[in-house]
């Protein structure tokens, strides 16, 4: 069962994801829609960020999960040379 504390970090997480997910969908879905002099456009960066943020974000996953899974790799080779 998951503690008081748990429970905050877990909604705390849910309510940072919904935050950004509005923001972007606000940002690419919506915008275009919207006058260019509206006052809400002040509010968004460019368009071409709303491409560059998301692919940029996602080769740093793949850079971490590469680093984590070499590392994990290395970690267990030594091991068995260890016990060997």
């Amino acid at each position: 069962m998951a503690t008081g504390t748990d429970q905050v970090v877990g909604f705390g997480l849910v309510a940072v994801s919904l935050t950004i997910f509005t923001y972007y969908t606000t940002w690419v879905i919506l915008l275009p829609f919207i006058d260019s002099q509206h006052v809400i456009h002040k509010y968004f960066l460019p368009r071409a960020y709303a491409v560059l943020i998301p692919l940029a974000t996602g080769l740093l996953l793949l850079l971490f999960v590469g680093l984590f899974i070499t590392y994990v790799m290395l970690k267990s080779q030594r091991g068995t040379k260890k016990a060997q």
